[in-house]
């Protein structure tokens, strides 16, 4: 019976190493996306609350709509 070898301790360094940027990168990605939203929004000269209400509402439905595709690809 054929044994496994164990992996090389460096490579999996390597590649953990490799993960972890990855994923700093796509947080660093959205968080600048959604904050860029939320600066115009703060940035906006609303008529009234009702305007102002409706931009939040957008943000949140792009977010909601992010999130269910993102459970979708999801295994």
């Amino acid at each position: 019976m054929a044994s496994t070898p164990d992996p090389d301790p460096e490579l999996l360094k390597s590649i953990q190493a490799r993960i972890d940027k990855k994923i700093r990168e796509q947080e660093i990605s959205t968080i600048t996306f959604w904050k860029e939203r939320v600066d115009r929004l703060a940035s906006m000269k609303p008529e009234g609350i009702g305007s102002l209400q409706l931009e939040i509402k957008k943000i949140s439905a792009m977010m909601d709509n992010r999130i269910k595709i993102l459970k979708k690809d999801s295994p």
